[in-house]
């Protein structure tokens, strides 16, 4: 069986992640949603569920079993060392989840999306590559005003407290700029892929 052609995805808020993930599913892409693969591992059962429990305590369990996400980010997002200490736990869940993810996929391309791609480092490896989606960042605050009915003291507020664009840009294999039209977006999408094929 010839093995997938794993590609990171990463990028800030509202540079167009979504849309970029969307049209390489349309070409035949799997798609591997970190975020979604968290939310996984803290579920009752899940890989991350029972120590995540005895290190935040059992007051973020539900009547239901599942863990209150608002209480768990209330309990870690203001305390740095509560925070290291949760993603010690989600991220190599989230890891292993993944693994098993690629090895039951059969399609050709396998895109790994996380918004810390290039923090994690075990995701990381995975990948033989890794795509940043970019925008400009006026471009990035009108669509949170516009398309997320953000204020703009708020977008710009959840654009600051993001590292820098260029961060990511200097580690990219690929940079999609996303500040144009959906047309010019696929044209640059389509190329990126087609260089990926032909260098498998």
């Amino acid at each position: 069986m010839r093995r997938s052609l794993i590609v990171g995805l990463t990028g800030n808020i509202a540079t167009g992640k979504s849309t970029v993930l969307a049209y390489l599913r349309s070409k035949g892409a799997h798609v591997i949603d970190a975020d979604r693969l968290a939310h996984q591992a803290i579920l009752p059962g899940g890989p991350a569920y029972t120590d995540v429990v005895a290190a935040c305590g059992p007051e973020i369990v539900r009547d239901d079993g599942t863990i209150d996400r608002l209480m768990l980010g209330r309990r870690v997002f203001g305390d740095p060392q509560a925070l290291h200490r949760l993603e010690q736990i989600v991220h190599p869940a989230v890891f292993a989840l993944a693994q098993a993810e690629l090895a039951a996929t059969t399609a050709l391309v396998v895109v790994v999306e996380a918004i810390k791609l290039l923090e994690s480092g075990r995701l990381l490896t995975l990948c033989r590559g890794v795509w940043v989606v970019t925008a400009d960042p006026e471009v990035q605050l009108r669509r949170l005003v516009d398309e997320r009915n953000m204020s703009e003291a708020d977008a710009r507020q959840r654009m600051a407290a993001q590292p820098p664009q260029s961060e990511k840009i200097v580690r990219a294999t690929r940079v999609i700029t996303n500040n144009g039209s959906r047309e010019e977006l696929h044209a640059a999408l389509d190329q990126a892929w087609n260089e990926l094929l032909e260098a498998a």
